[in-house]
């Protein structure tokens, strides 16, 4: 397997509010102005150390999600003189949702196995790796307590982060979205959350095509999960993790992991 997705067009309305106390350059928040959170300039866009890392971990085929309107990204890379990764585009013609997106990369996979990831969050490569080496669907759930711990993510937003149950085989049963305090507080321990790193096979665009839109009004990608549990066979081996997750939703947030990603050197 060396398909990954990384889903680039989310609206960003968190990144665009203002923030005074975050002390951005210029540059830094003339891109902020614009939501496009993979773009933030850390000597160069964040999605670069995105690509980076997972060229790292063994992928060299990118498929870059984006809408109509993001003519930075594609410009931006279509430019590029890449030596590890190829980068190709898919575009999401409308924001319906993160299971939209996904299935927006269904030509690009041509029936493969892909990596999904976030644009706004950087990995380990341990994370990556361990679903490149994964026989079949499957997701990364990261420790609770490690995110608290060594990730740049406040307590506040980690404790919305959807919740991952897995059975005694280690599959996925289910995902808890926006568990409260009394969830969490009833949920054994430890904890283990999603950070939208999945393993998926082509099972999972019957899945997206298939669900309705949720509360808020969007296809979900857990609700696509969860259709393909329940309906159409499908295991997903839930790889345990105590590794850190950069996490880049809001302005107050690119301090932080500019620090942490200072001494990494990008290759694409």
């Amino acid at each position: 397997m060396d398909k990954a997705v990384i889903l680039a067009r989310g609206l960003g309305t968190r990144m665009q509010e203002p923030d005074d106390s975050a002390r951005l350059t210029e540059e830094q928040n003339a891109v902020a102005k614009t939501g496009v959170k993979a773009m933030i300039p850390i000597d160069r866009p964040f999605l670069d150390y995105v690509i980076s890392a997972l060229a790292d971990a063994g992928y060299r085929r990118i498929c870059l999600v984006i809408g109509p309107e993001n003519d930075e990204i594609r410009d931006y890379y279509a430019s590029l003189d890449c030596q590890r990764v190829n980068i190709e585009f898919a575009v999401q013609a409308k924001p319906l949702g993160t299971s939209d997106a996904v299935a927006a990369a269904e030509q690009f996979t041509a029936g493969e196995d892909f990596l999904v990831v976030n644009s706004d969050n950087y990995y380990t490569l341990q994370a990556l790796k361990s679903l490149h080496e994964l026989d079949g669907p499957g997701l990364v759930a990261f420790d609770r307590e490690a995110l608290l711990a060594d990730s740049n993510i406040p307590p506040e937003r980690i404790e919305k982060f959807a919740i991952v149950q897995a059975d005694s085989d280690g599959c996925l049963t289910q995902i808890i979205e926006k568990p409260g305090s009394s969830v969490i507080a009833s949920v054994p321990k430890p904890i283990y959350v999603s950070m939208n790193c999945w393993r998926f096979n082509s099972a999972i665009f019957r899945a997206c095509r298939s669900i309705s839109p949720s509360a808020r009004g969007e296809l979900e990608l857990p609700d696509a999960v969860q259709y393909a549990i329940d309906h159409l066979g499908q295991r997903f081996h839930v790889v345990q993790l105590r590794a850190p997750v950069l996490d880049m939703s809001g302005r107050e947030d690119i301090k932080s992991v500019a620090a942490a990603l200072a001494d990494v050197e990008v290759s694409l």
